[in-house]
């Protein structure tokens, strides 16, 4: 078995224009094409890997479950976040591994943002 990465992490949204704002015009990810799969959704792009987002309302998240993107300047992350008016917490640090922030989208899911020391 060789898994050579992550490819995509699929995420149920709530509202789907909200979430395409949230991850397209707040974060910068690209849209990408999309087949009709029988129900409404986006595949977005960050680097190399991807996220797609499921517009299946289903319960709601856990509030620990959450996925991480990698980011050079936590604090400049934090710092847009905060100019978006979107609540994001203050970035913190697990000594010698990494600094991170945490924030949730329009549909609560929990999103980190992480800085490799």
């Amino acid at each position: 078995m060789n898994l050579r990465g992550i490819h995509h992490v699929s995420i149920n949204v709530t509202n789907l224009e909200r979430a395409r704002e949230f991850y397209v015009d707040i974060l910068g990810l690209d849209e990408l094409e999309r087949p009709e799969l029988g129900f409404p959704g986006l595949w977005l792009k960050a680097g190399a890997q991807e996220v797609h987002l499921l517009a299946i309302d289903s319960e709601r998240p856990l509030k620990e479950q959450h996925f991480a993107f990698d980011v050079t300047d936590v604090e400049a992350v934090q710092q847009a976040l905060v100019a978006a008016d979107v609540m994001v917490s203050a970035p913190s640090e697990i000594a010698g591994i990494c600094r991170q922030a945490f924030t949730r989208d329009p549909s609560g899911n929990l999103i980190e943002f992480n800085q490799r020391l």
